[in-house]
This record gives C-alpha cells, structure tokens and sequence, in this order.
C-alpha cells in the first residue's frame, strides 16, 4: 500500500474512532425548561460566517456541580434574533437541541436575512439568558460597496499577555474579525507567563474542551465576538506545535496523531461559529476553507495552510516540525503542497474567474520571504511559505496568468507586522511585484528578537516593513480605490501599558501592486 493511501486508510479509521457521535441524531430533549443555580451561558456568545442573507450564530452551554444533572440530558435552547439594539423588534425564533456529544454547543445557521443589515441576538435555556450579541450580514453580490472594514488578527496566547486588542477590536466600526489561527495554545512557556493555563497539555477531547473553556470566558474576548461576526481559520496550535497534516515534531505514529487531531478540531467546532462544510458532517476532517463575496468590491478566500500540507522539508530526525534548512533539496519538488492538490485546485479556478476589485486571498502564516545568507547559501524556515517554495509560485503564477490586478494576501503565524512585495523571484528586483502582504502581530504572543529580526530585514529587500517587538492586531479598510492597513499596536506583555497606537500605515493603491507607506 503506497504511503498516501496507508494516511487517507488512517484518517478514514482515526475519525470513526474519535467522532462517531456527530454521526447520530439528537435524543428528543427530556425538558424544555429548568432553573439553573449558576448562568450556564458563561462562555458568551459568537456569530460568524456573514453572507447577504444569512450568519452563523453559536454559544456552548456550561455546567457547573450544582447543575450536573442537566448535563446528561438533550437541551432545547432558545434562540431569538432582532433588528434593534433594544430588542423590540423580534423578526426571527427558534429552537434548537444540543446534547453532550456535541459539548452542548449550539450553531445556528439563521437564514432568510436581509442583506447590509445589522441584528441582534440572544440565547435562552430555562430561566437562562445569555448576553446579547451583535452581528451583520454582508452586501448583496451585485450592490456596489463604498467600504469594507476588517480587524485581522491572529496568535492570542493566553499566558503571555492580557486579551486587550480584543477590547480594542470590539470598539471599531467593523464588518468583521478575520482571526487567522492560534486561537488557543496547546503550549506553556514559563519564561514569558503573566497568567497560566489551567490542566495539562490537551490531547484529548475533555483537555482541548478545558483549554478553551479558559480562553473563551476572557472578558475581553467575549465582548469582541458579542460586537462584531467573525471569519475564522485555525493553525497549527489548535492541536500541536507545528503539525504538519497527520506529522508532529515527535514522529508520533500517524493513527495516534490523527486522533489527537480529531480531538481538536471537534473542540474547535465545538467553541467556534462556524459551519461543517460541504459534504461532511464530522468535524475530525471538516472543510474549513472557503470564499466570501462583499458586493462588487472584494472576494476574501480564507485558506487551510495545515490539513492538507506536505510536511516540512529536511525536518530534523530527532526535532520534526519548523526549523530554518539550508542546502535542502526537498525545497524544489514540485509535489510538495502547503495547501493540498485539491485546494489549490478550488483556489486556482476561484481566484482566476474572480470579477471583483479587489481578492484578498487570507491565510494563516507569511507569504514573502525571511531567508538569510550562511557560508553555505541561503538558510530557510522550513515551516512558512519560505519552506514550500514551489507551491508559493504556483500561487502566484496563478495571478499572472489570469493578469489579475489587485490581489492582496493577509497572514499571521509569524509575531510580527509585515508589509512587503510578492514577486515570481523573491528579492529579484527584474521580477515584477504581482501582488502586496500584510501579516499582523500577534494578539499576545512573544516574537523575535531585536538582532534576528534586523537580519531578517536587512537580507530580504521585498519586506518594506518588518516589526516583531510589538502585539496589536491590523485595520484593512477596503475601498474601491485602495487596500489601507494600519498596525495597531501596544508593548509586550500586551496589558502592560495602557492604549493602542498605529505602527505604521501602508496602501496598496488600485492598480498598483505593492504596499506603499503613507
């Protein structure tokens, strides 16, 4: 049996083993109210996925020992969606029924809405209300859009800092966050701990569930979700530091690996408003990639840099996982993929007919290159798009052979704010710049230090801008014209000083492929 089939034959065994509930009905709920001693909504509330006529709306219900009893049963759950803040003017009721196999999570894909349009919503169970959250359906495909306003944001650590840019995110006129990975962090680092994770390191469904149980009744980040709907991709510490589809940096045995896997990605579900995806009903192998039309102005394209990947090339025999290579020749194969045959397939064929002004291709990590000069040639970190070189050119010889203008790719991963050039040739000045980056910082997380990162800049010409000391989150302002971003930030450890400030602020203008700094 050839290695590919030997993986898709583990993945096939891992998710029935793991997920088998998803793939059963809901018992008939055996009440439909109850008096709970402690609020059961304590993980808030979240919307996600805007479209012109519909948003996914999601809460998890908790239980606390006073009220273990419930935790066994089927739950009918109260959902209400109004078109004022003041909840007067109720134009949509349901219930849905969430049990213990699912978490008692709740997502509810509320349709028939009205395009450009805000509403407000809220939960009930019993005697139970949850907090009121707001969201937004985006434009009608056809209407013409005069802006689109996004906080891009990703790496939240939750020991090495305090959740402030959420505070600051829920205070912008927005049209949504698009969070690009690193919801939660499996790991613990003490050198740079300000609080502390609660429980062991999560490889199990109760552990992952805990992890984010802490994440998600953060103030901050609650009143972020409750303002404003929310575009998600994950990363790779929603599982395991540097996985790599069924690998981990401790060559763990694939099967073992994929269960781990599954485990995570059905807590992810779990905690997360967002949707299976066609043609599954399990959350162990959902689709999470997807295209989003804002009127006549923007496609986004959300992309799944981890599922599907190759693994890193020239990985350490004893250390898998991200390292920098150099004189690596798995660099230049052209099977290895970051996004897997079939999503580059989706992506080639989407991004070459879009129409709209402006395609924002988001995904998790950075896109142009970091490499630096040795004795020896250029080292690379094998774990970005540095490390999957040729898959990196497919993407973007896509542009040039649909000459599409006005392409513009967002990133996180990598600590640091990035304005730069994409270009066929990295570096190559002969080479045409064919689309512009922005990459934000982390939310929490540490970055690189002063001298590296000096380094890093000095040796890569394409990076107009290059700033790991700082954590924030990036405003993009859409409009037909321009691309804006401004790097909103504040000091490491995020919390100890009081405010955000703009960084800096670049514009890639109509027409004119690279960032330009205003």
């Amino acid at each position: 049996m050839k290695r590919r089939d030997f993986n898709r034959y583990l993945q096939r065994s891992a998710v029935a083993l793991a997920l088998s509930p998803w793939l059963t009905a809901i018992a008939t709920p055996a009440s439909t109210d109850r008096a709970w001693r402690t609020h059961p909504f304590a993980l808030g509330v979240a919307s996600g996925r805007p479209r012109a006529d519909s948003v996914l709306l999601w809460t998890r219900l908790l239980f606390s020992e006073d009220d273990l009893t419930a935790s066994t049963e089927a739950l009918r759950v109260h959902l209400e969606v109004f078109a004022d803040a003041a909840l007067q003017h109720r134009v949509q009721t349901t219930q849905l029924v969430t049990d213990a196999t699912r978490g008692h999570s709740v997502h509810a894909h509320v349709q028939h809405l009205q395009p450009s349009t805000d509403y407000w919503y809220r939960f009930r169970q019993g005697d139970a209300f949850s907090a009121v959250g707001h969201t937004r359906t985006a434009p009608a495909l056809n209407a013409e859009v005069a802006h689109l306003r996004i906080a891009l944001a990703s790496c939240q650590h939750y020991e090495q800092g305090l959740f402030v840019a959420h505070q600051d995110i829920a205070q912008q006129p927005l049209d949504f966050v698009l969070f690009m990975g690193d919801y939660i962090y499996e790991s613990s680092n003490p050198q740079y701990a300000v609080r502390l994770h609660s429980g062991e390191e999560p490889k199990t469904l109760a552990q992952y569930r805990q992890r984010y149980e802490q994440y998600k009744r953060d103030p901050m980040l609650q009143a972020a979700h409750a303002a404003h709907p929310w575009v998600l991709m994950w990363d790779d510490h929603e599982v395991v530091n540097d996985y790599a589809n069924d690998q981990d940096r401790k060559y763990t045995d694939p099967q073992q690996m994929l269960k781990r896997r599954a485990a995570a990605y059905q807590a992810y579900f779990e905690h997360q408003p967002v949707l299976l995806g066609p043609d599954t009903n399990n959350p162990a192998n959902m689709r999470l990639y997807d295209q989003l039309s804002w009127g006549k102005l923007a496609d986004v394209w959300t992309l799944d840099c981890r599922q599907y990947r190759s693994a890193q090339a020239c990985r350490d025999p004893v250390r898998g996982g991200g390292r920098m290579v150099v004189q690596c020749e798995a660099l230049s194969d052209p099977t290895r993929s970051m996004l897997g045959q079939a999503q580059e397939r989706w992506l080639t064929d989407s991004l070459s007919h879009s129409k709209r002004q402006w395609k924002l291709v988001a995904q998790a990590t950075q896109i142009s290159a970091t490499s630096v000069p040795t004795p020896v040639g250029r080292s690379y970190w094998n774990d970005a798009w540095d490390g999957y070189p040729q898959a990196r050119k497919r993407l973007l010889q896509t542009v040039v052979d649909a000459q599409l203008q006005n392409v513009v790719t967002l990133g996180g991963d990598v600590h640091c704010n990035v304005a730069a050039n994409l270009r066929l040739e990295p570096n190559n000045p002969q080479s045409p710049i064919v689309a512009s980056e922005f990459v934000t910082t982390s939310i929490t997380s540490r970055g690189l230090g002063d001298k590296p990162a000096a380094v890093i800049r000095e040796s890569n010409a394409d990076l107009l801008h290059y700033r790991p000391d700082e954590r924030g989150y990036s405003l993009i302002t859409v409009t037909p014209d321009a691309v804006r971003c401004d790097f909103r930030t504040t000091p490491f450890p995020a919390g100890s000083e009081a405010g955000f400030k703009t960084q800096a602020s670049y514009v890639v203008k109509r027409d004119q492929a690279g960032p330009q700094l205003l």
